[in-house]
């Protein structure tokens, strides 16, 4: 997990980036990201107290808040934003994109796995919630302020609240006999 390859990918996908050096000086989500993989090095190596200090500053700086438990694949992309909440135990594959105000949390205060895994090249659009321990298969799309409480497969448009799936997939088409 490179800088370098993290401003590629901000460059890839947001056409309002003009160059490296903006994307690495002025792009907050980047700043959070960056500190997370150190705030879960800490958490992982025994330093639990350090690895939230560090969340937190992050928090304080940014108005992005990681815990450093949660795991984070490669090219994570925060899009304006201020407000995303990732917990403890969600798990984020690569290549996903988080709009501002995103919250992946848990629906009950209980030990063990409680916070979503979200697979790769997902989207998640701005204010959308996903709660408890689901699953939501790669190549997803979370249309804003969703509100998840389910997984849904690969390929899934989730919408509404409660979230559902509106993508035609070939075993739900229409067929029609004449």
């Amino acid at each position: 997990m490179s800088v370098r390859e993290d401003i590629a990918a901000v460059k890839r996908r947001d056409p309002a980036a003009r160059s490296s050096f903006e994307i690495w000086l002025l792009y907050s989500g980047m700043h959070a990201v960056w500190a997370h993989r150190f705030a879960h090095w800490l958490w992982t190596h025994r330093a639990k107290f350090l690895g939230r200090f560090v969340s937190q500053f992050t928090r304080f700086l940014t108005g992005i808040e990681i815990h450093p438990g949660a795991r984070i694949g490669r090219r994570l992309i925060i899009d304006h934003g201020m407000g995303i909440v990732i917990g403890e135990t969600a798990e984020v594959g690569d290549d996903v994109l988080l709009y501002h105000g995103v919250t992946l949390g848990n629906a009950k205060a209980v030990p063990g796995k409680r916070h979503p895994t979200i697979g790769s090249r997902v989207t998640i659009g701005a204010g959308a919630k996903v709660f408890g321990p689901v699953t939501i298969g790669d190549d997803s799309v979370i249309g804003g302020n969703a509100a998840v409480t389910k997984s849904f497969p690969a390929g899934s448009v989730l919408v509404g609240v409660p979230a559902k799936d509106v993508s035609k997939k070939p075993d739900q088409a229409d067929l029609w006999v004449i």
